[in-house]
This record gives structure tokens, sequence and C-alpha cells, in this order.
């Protein structure tokens, strides 16, 4: 399953890609921002965005939102340091799969969402 990670925090992203290529995930890209998250995705095709939800330029909500509107991109997984709670029904709103903390991420963490 290819991945392509969108946060603006280089570390998270590095830890990410190491988390997930250990259980299994091709990460094929990354990206700091949604503009270049929106891009990438339509270079790339992944077949999973993991997508923080603060982002500098449009949340992630916006961004997993342009993702699946017309359907056939990529499945959206969203993910914060914030808890899935305090943001109540945007998350289903915007498209997305579901979220994962990032303090949680794993690749089964992934899968859960994904199945």
């Amino acid at each position: 399953m290819t991945v392509l990670i969108v946060d603006d925090h280089p570390s998270f992203r590095a830890t990410a890609r190491a988390i997930l290529q250990a259980e299994g995930f091709d990460v094929i890209g990354e990206a700091e921002n949604g503009v270049a998250g929106l891009r990438n995705a339509k270079e790339l095709h992944p077949d999973v965005v993991l997508l923080d939800v603060q982002l500098p330029d449009f949340d992630g909500f916006e961004v997993a939102s342009r993702l699946t509107r017309n359907g056939g991109g990529p499945r959206v997984v969203l993910t914060s340091s914030r808890d899935a709670a305090d943001f109540g029904p945007l998350v289903a709103q915007s498209g997305a799969e579901g979220f994962v903390p990032k303090a949680e991420l794993s690749g089964a963490a992934l899968k859960a969402v994904l199945e």
C-alpha cells in the first residue's frame, strides 16, 4: 500500500515514514503543506494520504475534502497531536476514512482505520 505523508513538521514526517516502512507500507512521498499535498497526491497517486489536521495553509479537513470530493482519489486518514474528540464531526464531514492520533501511529492503527 502506497502512502503520502502530509505534515508541516519534518521530524514527524521522518518518524511516520520510518514507522510505516518498517511495517510494510511504501511511503512514496511527503509534503509540508496542503498545496504541496494536493499536488503530490495528483502526481504520485498514493493509495493513502496520512494528513495532518493543522497545516500552515489549508487545514487538513479542507485538503481531505478536496482529495475525496469526486471519488476515485486516495483514501485519507487524518492525524493530529490533539485528540479526535477535539474535532467533533469534522473528521467524518471531510471525507476522510478516519483519524489516528500521532502518538498512536502504527501500521496496525492505520490498517484498522482503513478496514
